[in-house]
Formats: C-alpha cells, sequence, structure tokens
C-alpha cells in the first residue's frame, strides 16, 4: 500500500467563488492537521480565475479515506457543493 494523490481541479460558478475562497483557509487548516496528510495544497488559477487547483497526498489509503469521510460532512462540502471536480486519483508503490 503506497501514497495516495489526488490532483485536478474544481470548478466553481462564479457567484460563489467569493464564498469558496473564504472557506478555504479553514479547510486547509483542518486537512493538514490530518494524521497521515503529507501535503494539501488548493490555489486559484491565473488564468481561470473560476478554477481552483487541488494538489493532495496521503500516507496511506486509510488516511485518504478517513479525510474523505470528515471532509465529506464538512463546511467545506456544503460551500463547494455541485462545484465540477475533475480530479485523478493514483497509488504509488
Amino acid at each position: 500500500m503506497g501514497v495516495i494523490r489526488l490532483t485536478g481541479h474544481m470548478d466553481v460558478p462564479e457567484d460563489r467563488v467569493a464564498t469558496v475562497a473564504a472557506a478555504l483557509p479553514e479547510h486547509l487548516r483542518l486537512t493538514r492537521a490530518e494524521p497521515g496528510c503529507l501535503r494539501f495544497d488548493i490555489g486559484r488559477d491565473p488564468a481561470c480565475p473560476i478554477r481552483f487547483e487541488v494538489d493532495e497526498a496521503f500516507r496511506d489509503r486509510a488516511a485518504f479515506d478517513a479525510h474523505q469521510t470528515r471532509a465529506a460532512g464538512s463546511d467545506w462540502a456544503r460551500i463547494t457543493a455541485g462545484c465540477t471536480r475533475v480530479y485523478s486519483i493514483t497509488e504509488d508503490g
């Protein structure tokens, strides 16, 4: 079992970008504090103002799954509900 990586982007409707951007620091803080989180970065795409680039790495499948479970019940999930996500998930090792 190896490191789980998630990369890709989330597109946010223009009228919700400010709300999503305001919620992002708390989502980053909570996720980075999770056991097994190796990297968790979300940043705005300078070429596309509605796009947030995502780059995550978790120690193993259990840590990744725990993150997904926590995040699914979070304010972040509520705030970003319905946003288009295009992600690729890979496992190293």
